[in-house]
């Protein structure tokens, strides 16, 4: 996938990640199709560049079989995230994380894919002792989780079994701009901000998080794709943690009005979380370039750009 003149294939691309992902991928040469279902995003996200898009679901085995033929290489976004939803419809979790994944590799081994990009998340490995890292037993805590690693099971096992190059990225907690629609911390606190003039900590904010920039999330998702490792699992964050009262803070500092309050613990959340991310830059070359600083006020900035339109 080191060769410019390639199709790749984005499922959910017109959603937070994908609508970041998408320009850089043009700009490195590639020729991009979109597959969305349009539950999050819009193909006006898009509107500006020459990308294929494609309205369907990765339940849909026709769809994806549709979709993944003559690309040279998929990058998988499309994905429920959100733990809350999954404690209310695991069943749904399953469908779309787990069943979804399969249907696109089913695909790829069809038609024959070399390079298959999974978007995972620190969700699968759980409640352990930070910083984690690749080789941290695996325990989730709610069904997203347990659906993200049967994400991550599937890819290893038709890289071993089909020979598809596939690559798992473990993202930490992303954020930055068009992420209105996320129920992550960072988008939820500016949302509430804007909307209730209150930041809701669950639990006393001691729970930390490592935040990753769509930015660095995007250099990440093009090394994989342009390396030729299969098989493997790469955590994707900063490697620096932050408790959530900290970045309840840093909002506050910008909306000094906003009152801080708490509530009870939710259920199904990680407590301590951040990441060691020598294994992807050692073999992927890749390395975080933008501070929480730096992408907190990018993102404050779209956030009251999109309020005041």
């Amino acid at each position: 996938m080191d060769d410019r003149d390639k199709t790749v294939l984005v499922t959910g691309g017109c959603g937070f990640i994908g609508s970041a992902l998408v320009p850089q991928l043009l700009k490195q040469g590639y020729t991009v199709r979109v597959l969305d279902n349009m539950s999050v995003g819009s193909a006006e996200d898009l509107s500006d560049y020459a990308v294929e898009i494609m309205v369907g679901d990765i339940r849909d085995k026709e769809a994806v079989s549709k979709a993944v033929a003559g690309a040279d290489g998929v990058v998988h976004l499309a994905a429920q995230t959100g733990v809350i939803d999954s404690i209310n419809a695991p069943e749904v979790d399953f469908e779309i994380n787990a069943a979804g994944v399969l249907n696109m590799l089913l695909a790829c081994r069809e038609y024959k894919v070399p390079r298959f990009v999974f978007a995972s998340s620190n969700a699968p490995i759980g409640e352990n002792e930070p910083p984690v890292d690749e080789t941290k037993p695996a325990r989730p805590l709610s069904p997203y989780g347990a659906s993200k690693l049967a994400g991550e099971g599937y890819c290893s096992a038709f890289n071993g079994s089909y020979g598809v190059g596939t690559v798992v990225l473990r993202f930490a907690n992303a954020y930055g701009p068009r992420s209105t629609h996320k129920g992550s911390v960072v988008a939820k606190f500016l949302k509430d901000a804007a909307s209730t003039g209150k930041l809701t900590i669950y639990g006393d904010g001691m729970q930390t998080r490592d935040f990753v920039h769509t930015t660095d999330l995007c250099g990440a998702l093009i090394a994989a794709l342009q390396s030729d490792v299969g098989g493997e699992t790469f955590q994707i964050a900063t490697g620096i943690e932050t408790t959530v009262l900290d970045l309840a803070q840093m909002v506050q500092r910008e909306f000094p009005d906003i009152e801080i309050v708490h509530e009870g613990q939710r259920a199904g959340e990680i407590i301590k979380n951040y990441s060691n991310i020598e294994k992807a830059q050692t073999i992927l070359k890749w390395d975080p370039q933008v501070t929480l600083a730096d992408g907190l006020a990018e993102t404050i900035h779209w956030f009251q750009t999109e309020y005041n339109k």
